[in-house]
C-alpha cells in the first residue's frame, strides 16, 4: 500500500488503515519526542496529542512532500506547543540578549550510542535543549527558531551555544568523551 492509499484509506475511517499508520510511524516519533521532553512520560503525551493532531489534518496531506516529513513536522510542532505551555512553569533563568560567538568546528562524537546521547541531551535545560533540537537536528535556521519561540535571534543562539557547551561538558563528567577532545 502507498503512502497515498494509506492515508486515503486512514481518511475514509479504515481502523485497520490508522492503526498501520501509527505503526509505521510511533516508534521514530516517539524518537522526536523525546528530544524534546524531560522524560518518556512527557514524550508519550506529545506522541499522543501529535497523532490526535496528524488524524485531524491528515485529509489535507497533499502528498506534494513525503509523508513522514509532514508527520515529524506535526510532532515537532507539537511538542513546541507543549513547551511553550509549560514554559510559564518553569523556574529556569531566561537567557538575556548577550550573543556568544558559535564555535566555528563542532565535533561529531562516533562512538556514542543514540541512547546515551537522548539521555545526556535531557539533562540539559529544556530551554536549551529545544534550540538545540531545532538548530543542530531538525535544520532550522536561528532566526526560524526565534519566530517559532518568540524569543530574540540572539536569545537561539545564545541558547544553542550553550547547550553545546553544556553537552560537551556532560559528555566529558560521564566520560564519552575525554577533555582533549573538546577543543577539536
Amino acid at each position: 500500500m502507498t503512502d497515498e492509499q494509506l492515508v486515503k484509506e486512514c481518511v475514509s475511517g479504515n481502523t485497520i488503515a490508522q492503526k498501520k499508520f501509527y505503526d509505521l510511524f510511533a516508534r521514530k516519533m516517539m524518537g522526536v519526542c523525546l528530544r524534546y521532553t524531560n522524560n518518556v512520560e512527557e514524550a508519550e503525551d506529545v506522541l499522543q496529542d501529535g497523532f490526535i493532531k496528524i488524524f485531524g489534518k491528515l485529509a489535507d496531506f497533499e502528498s506534494k512532500g513525503s509523508l513522514e516529513g509532514w508527520v515529524r513536522r506535526i510532532m515537532v510542532n507539537t511538542a513546541l506547543d507543549q513547551y511553550r505551555k509549560n514554559k510559564k512553569h518553569q523556574n529556569d533563568v531566561d537567557v538575556d540578549l548577550v550573543g556568544y560567538k558559535l564555535e566555528k568546528d563542532d565535533y561529531i562524537i562516533e562512538t556514542i550510542t543514540a541512547q546515551d546521547l537522548l539521555k545526556i541531551v535531557q539533562a540539559i535545560p529544556e530551554g536549551y535543549r529545544v534550540v538545540f533540537n531545532l538548530f543542530a537536528i531538525e535544520g532550522y535556521s536561528h532566526k526560524e527558531i526565534a519566530e517559532r519561540l518568540g524569543v530574540t535571534e540572539s536569545t537561539s543562539k545564545s541558547q544553542y551555544s550553550r547547550a553545546k557547551s553544556l553537552l560537551r561538558k556532560l559528555l566529558i563528567e560521564n566520560n564519552i568523551v575525554e577533555e582533549s577532545e573538546r577543543e577539536h
